[in-house]
């Protein structure tokens, strides 16, 4: 196959790539980062094998979620306001808010203070407000199409993070023994680390960002059509995604638990730190790659954070919303981005540690996404809302050993908080 082939092979392959990408690439979100290197650095290779184990199942989740927009042309709490009960749509929105304030803000703080690292003379907190208004004026006026597409080229950003182990000397087999091999820890920490990775692979925000997407690609198309092979082409961007994302996560948890945990490093307090930390051990190249991938992650992760709570919100009242909309046409939901926005700046302000909000919010998706689970799962399997298109045998019995293995992780924890 000539070089030509390939590349218009690839073009075609990366043109139906859309919003499965995107929701892929920004579950590694600084709050990701920060997760996974923790856990590198305080267990070494012993968190490697969860990257493993959480594909299938956020594959499985993410897929029902993106079909659940395209047959219905809606993001999940549409579905859940025309079809469902108004407590169990309050219930889904309770559960999400607070998580997703503490994760936008913890993003941006993270922002700051590797915008301040690598830039020592400017301070944390002016990065923090640049990059605030930065997104919010590309979330307000750049159209849908254009706002998607650099979303989409901003995911190429996460490659950094495949570079910097192999600036490094690695013991491949060790690695290879991590991988396959499942070691727990039965403490309060390493569970509260175990529950934190579930967490931020398995995102309560990213089921709303996945299905709202689909929906409005769909609904931007002159003739929607709902069949089979559309079903198909949104699996493989789906998956496509979630393997980009953790295979991204495996990477992370691998630099940080050979180059940090080797080196003595086991506690990471500051997001700068790991950034840091790895300056001594592996060199320049890694240390700056580490930070220049925290900035682009950002820009990638808080306008889908964002996204998904102005969706959240709007679609419970029944208000204008979208973003091919300009802000006249849809007040509420930008005003709702901004306001997150502005929240999220906020702790930044009260004391609270980014690192600590970053591992917080994913533990908190971590005990908040069996819920959440529950109900897509029951959407996905109600014929009344997916007519043809409900959940296969394997998509059930993927989605409920998600909703298993998020339960007993969130039940143990909870057990270990309270009588550890």
């Amino acid at each position: 196959m000539s070089k030509k082939s390939v590349f218009k092979k690839f073009a075609r392959f990366w043109k139906k790539l859309g919003p499965g990408l995107i929701t892929g690439a920004s579950d590694d979100d600084p709050s990701g980062i920060a997760t996974y290197s923790q856990a590198g650095a305080q267990y070494g290779l012993s968190t490697l094998w969860t990257a493993l184990i959480t594909f299938p199942l956020m594959a499985a989740i993410q897929e029902m979620c993106a079909r659940i927009g395209y047959v219905t042309g809606k993001g999940l709490t549409g579905t859940l306001r025309d079809h469902y009960s108004r407590p169990v749509l309050y219930l889904m929105v309770m559960f999400s808010f607070p998580a997703i304030i503490m994760n936008i803000g913890a993003d941006i703080a993270s922002m700051g203070a590797v915008g301040n690292l690598l830039f020592p003379s400017v301070n944390a907190g002016y990065f923090s407000v640049g990059f605030t208004v930065l997104l919010l004026v590309l979330i307000i006026y750049l159209p849908y199409r254009k706002f998607a597409s650099t979303l989409k080229y901003l995911c190429a950003v996460l490659l950094v993070y495949l570079i910097v182990p192999f600036l490094y000397k690695q013991d491949w087999i060790t690695i290879l023994k991590g991988t396959v091999i499942p070691s727990i820890t039965f403490d309060k920490d390493f569970i509260s680390i175990l529950v934190g990775i579930l967490g931020t692979t398995i995102s309560p925000y990213l089921f709303f960002w996945q299905a709202t997407m689909v929906a409005e690609d769909r609904n931007h198309k002159r003739k929607i059509i709902v069949d089979k092979k559309i079903m198909e082409e949104i699996k493989q961007d789906v998956d496509f995604g979630m393997l980009f994302s953790n295979v991204v996560m495996f990477f992370i948890i691998l630099t940080s638990g050979t180059v940090l945990f080797n080196g003595g490093i086991h506690h990471i307090e500051t997001v700068e730190q790991a950034a840091q930390a790895l300056r001594p051990l592996a060199g320049d190249s890694a240390y700056l790659l580490f930070a220049l991938g925290v900035l682009g992650t950002g820009l990638l992760a808080v306008p889908v954070l964002c996204g998904a709570l102005s969706y959240i919100v709007t679609e419970t009242f029944g208000w204008q919303r979208g973003m091919d909309k300009k802000f006249h046409q849809a007040k509420a939901f930008y005003l709702i981005t901004a306001v997150s926005l502005l929240l999220g700046l906020m702790m930044n302000y009260v004391g609270i540690s980014p690192i600590k909000a970053l591992i917080w919010s994913a533990i908190l998706y971590g005990l908040t996404a069996p819920v959440m689970i529950a109900i897509i799962l029951h959407i996905a399997n109600n014929k009344l809302v997916m007519g043809d298109f409900t959940n296969n045998k394997l998509s059930n019995f993927l989605g409920s050993a998600a909703l298993i293995l998020m339960s007993i992780a969130a039940v143990i924890l909870i057990y270990l908080q309270i009588f550890d």
